[in-house]
């Protein structure tokens, strides 16, 4: 057992992290050459910023003249300049946001919409019917086991992105076309 958890300054952690982007960034060309090569979409030229963002983590970060770790739940990084990704539900818009670095919220902003009800309570109270006519137009699943994943499970994402105007700006409005859940 190690005497201590390593930290990102380490060694061992930034080659970790720097081989973490790497993949990503190889699944993205990978992708973005499967669907070039598909035949099922016309050409097209992908000369595009790849957003990368992760949330739910801890890391070391300088706020307020202290060095101190950083919980992001449901959190993405929003620095100056940061580039990222706040996901509407499956039925709504997601958003590419760059970041304000507003020291009040660590240069945070939110991940998404945020559930308005435990995922029980979801099962409970909505229909297959209802998750159906939510996602109506959205390449989804549309089955029991993603009933607590339904759009009305969660916030309103414009009153979401209302919320944080000071912490990051819309790049771009997305339209959900498919959603991968489960």
């Amino acid at each position: 057992m190690p005497k201590r958890l390593p930290t990102p300054r380490d060694p061992e952690c930034k080659v970790c992290l720097d081989e973490s982007e790497n993949v990503w960034f190889l699944l993205m060309r990978n992708m973005i050459a499967a669907v070039k090569g598909s035949g099922d979409v016309p050409a097209f030229e992908a000369n595009v910023e790849v957003v990368s963002c992760h949330h739910n983590y801890v890391t070391w970060e300088h706020h307020y003249g202290e060095n101190v770790l950083i919980t992001r739940k449901g959190a993405v990084r929003a620095r100056e300049g940061d580039m990222g990704i706040i996901p509407g539900s499956m039925g709504a818009r997601s958003y590419i946001v760059r970041g304000k670095g507003n020291p009040e919220s660590f240069m945070s902003c939110s991940h998404g919409a945020g559930r308005a009800m435990s995922r029980t309570e979801a099962k409970r109270r909505f229909t297959l019917d209802e998750h159906a006519k939510a996602t109506a137009g959205v390449e989804c699943r549309k089955d029991a086991d993603v009933i607590d994943e339904t759009p009305m499970a969660y916030k309103s994402i414009d009153a979401v992105m209302e919320a944080q105007r000071d912490l990051v700006d819309v790049v771009h409005t997305l339209r959900q076309v498919v959603c991968v859940k489960g």
